[in-house]
């Protein structure tokens, strides 16, 4: 179902919450592109009326609804956004899938909270030629990520053998009902945050992860909260190793509890030419040589023109939804597709696994 640029292409938006509402604001900075959103579904009314008060200052009027499946059965969207609590992404997935008239998706990440859920998302979307289904791991398009990748691709650095990536943070912003506090609804913090970056691990290393082995607790965040009797279970700090069929590692430095911190982002590339970085959110990228030495080292601000939303992701869901609408409208294709979403999913299982039970852990266990 390409979509002809000239006429307006219809969004739809389940799950209205902080993130559906960066999805709005997204998609009002693209009405150049001649996409509207017409419809919400979300059965929380106070995110209900934000979302409408919101629309209303971009002068869209909305229709709205408290279930996905209204919002499907109106038949008034093209393209369903799916920015829903984590835990219900694989039932609204099915049902849009599933569903006889094509609605192209952006889903959130994670694709779902478990390996098995994924896999049933993706063996049901291949029954579906007429939908492209595109995974939220916006990370890759943040400017100076997008540089480091670019330079990657190029051979610059040579063979990648070692990828190093840190995010020290703030602790997990409160969401609706507090849904985010526990494992069974976000899939563990090693799924629901940290997919970006096992996503990044396998572009850079352009390898099959075969083994995972990590170390983490729930040590200083959230420990003395209590929702309906229950204590969250969400660790806060994690160090994962993972290593490729390629002889490629990738290691994650995990901190919740680092407000103090220059940059969130720190991620590393380094190959046996030549060593790169990536800092968000300074926008620098920094690369040099083993030949050339400290010395020569560089030092670039990396940006992007066609950014015109920076919101909540330095800019980058902005160009995620730019990729997707060339996707939908038949110029390319969904550039982090389900397989994507699938591997990201099934590397934090692994991750989660191996804190749980002190071990490595193969990825054949979790795939």
């Amino acid at each position: 179902m390409a979509a002809n640029s000239s006429i307006t292409t219809k969004y739809g938006i389940v799950g209205i919450g902080m993130m559906g509402r960066e999805h709005l604001i997204n998609l009002h900075h693209l009405r150049h592109q001649n996409i509207s959103v017409v419809s919400i579904a979300d059965p929380h009314p106070p995110s209900q009326l934000l979302a409408v008060e919101l629309a209303r200052s971009f002068d869209w009027d909305l229709n709205v609804f408290s279930r996905h499946e209204e919002l499907l059965e109106s038949e008034t969207c093209d393209v369903i956004v799916v920015s829903s609590p984590n835990m219900t992404h694989h039932r609204i997935l099915m049902d849009i899938i599933a569903y006889p008239k094509p609605h192209h998706v952006l889903v959130e990440k994670p694709l779902c909270t478990t390996v098995s859920d994924c896999k049933e998302v993706v063996e049901a979307a291949k029954r579906r030629s007429d939908m492209v289904v595109q995974v939220g791991l916006e990370y890759r398009y943040m400017p100076p990520v997008a540089k480091l990748i670019e330079k990657v691709r190029g051979g610059e650095f040579g063979g990648v053998k070692m990828v190093a990536i840190r995010e020290h943070r703030f602790p997990f912003l409160v969401k609706v009902n507090n849904w985010n506090r526990f494992n069974v609804n976000t899939g563990g913090t090693l799924v629901e945050k940290c997919c970006h970056f096992f996503d990044l691990m396998r572009l850079f290393a352009a390898a099959k992860p075969v083994c995972v082995m990590a170390s983490g607790g729930m040590d200083v965040n959230h420990k003395d909260e209590v929702y309906d009797g229950k204590v969250p279970d969400i660790i806060d700090n994690a160090y994962v190793i993972i290593e490729f069929d390629n002889g490629c590692r990738g290691m994650l430095d995990l901190c919740m509890f680092a407000e103090g911190s220059k940059n969130e982002q720190e991620i590393s590339v380094t190959g046996d030419f030549g060593k790169g970085e990536a800092l968000v959110p300074e926008g620098i990228v920094r690369f040099g040589s083993r030949v050339g030495g400290r010395e020569h080292v560089q030092t670039i601000k990396a940006e992007d023109a066609r950014i015109k939303y920076e919101g909540l992701h330095h800019g980058s869901s902005y160009l995620e939804h730019l990729v997707f609408l060339s996707a939908i409208r038949g110029e390319g294709r969904a550039a982090v597709d389900l397989e994507d979403g699938l591997m990201a999913v099934a590397m934090g299982v692994a991750a989660q696994l191996s804190i749980q039970e002190r071990r490595y852990v193969s990825m054949d266990e979790v795939l």
